[in-house]
């Protein structure tokens, strides 16, 4: 007996508007989830990233380490004693005081800070004779005692006598007082900061450097320019340029050319 195939009946075309809907409803879930993923991708990198921020920002702050990269030109590392240790500073040590009279042969290195050698009511200053020309800078006692004292003790022991200006930017700092001339010498200690007060850093300035808070060792430098000026209140701040400032700028400007500027000589004059 033959037989004859079954044929469906014609879709409705309600039935057919509820598949398209069907279909439509799975595609925007399907986006809809896409999209929430996405943005759960987003916000784990977010937060993966300020973590990671946060645990290099504590760690800075424990290390005293460089905040900026050593291009920036207005950063803490183009002014830092890396040098100088992180802990255990002090006003004043043990140290004899050093005799006006210079040693034969440069004292690198010490224990411990100076004792407190300043005498009251004398007005110091400095004669800073490098290969640049002379300047004469004027110690500010009375506003940073315990960093005038350290500077005066290491210039009387000859110890910047022959050192290099080893780090010069222009319209920024002349930094020198490492004795290696490699940025990485101090005297073997670290010393307190005693930090200016808002707009003190002029043109000229004399100031320690240094790798965070009370680590200033030896390294100093002149303010040369309006982003030395600039610098956030970290650096103490121990003298003035008040003669010879035409001798700063020879450094910034490299002379003689092509050859470190050498500090020849440090004199303290007592007033």
């Amino acid at each position: 007996m033959g037989g004859r195939a079954y044929a469906a009946p014609p879709m409705t075309t309600d039935k057919r508007q509820r598949k398209r809907d069907g279909r439509q409803a799975r595609l925007e879930a399907e986006r809809a989830a896409s999209r929430s993923a996405a943005r759960r991708r987003k916000l784990i990198t977010a937060v993966v990233a300020i973590v990671a921020v946060f645990v290099v920002l504590v760690l800075l702050s424990q290390t005293g380490g460089d905040q900026t990269a050593a291009t920036d030109t207005t950063s803490d590392p183009a002014t830092t004693d890396p040098s100088a240790p992180e802990a255990g500073a002090a006003a004043y040590g043990d140290t004899p005081c050093a005799a006006a009279e210079k040693p034969a042969a440069p004292v690198l290195s010490f224990d411990s800070p100076f004792e407190d050698c300043l005498e009251e009511g004398v007005d110091y200053a400095a004669t800073f004779t490098t290969s640049a020309g002379e300047f004469t800078v004027d110690l500010l006692e009375e506003r940073a005692p315990s960093t005038v004292n350290n500077f005066v003790n290491l210039a009387r022991s000859a110890f910047y006598d022959g050192t290099p200006f080893h780090r010069v930017i222009e319209g920024f700092v002349a930094q020198g007082g490492s004795p290696d001339g490699s940025g990485s010498g101090g005297p073997g200690y670290a010393t307190l900061d005693e930090l200016p007060e808002e707009g003190a850093y002029e043109l000229g300035s004399l100031v320690m450097a240094n790798s965070g808070p009370d680590t200033q060792g030896s390294q100093l430098f002149v303010i040369t320019g309006d982003q030395g000026v600039g610098l956030p209140l970290q650096y103490s701040l121990f003298g003035t340029v008040t003669a010879g400032m035409e001798s700063v700028m020879a450094i910034e400007l490299g002379e003689p050319p092509s050859e470190p500027t050498i500090l020849e000589s440090v004199e303290i004059i007592e007033q």
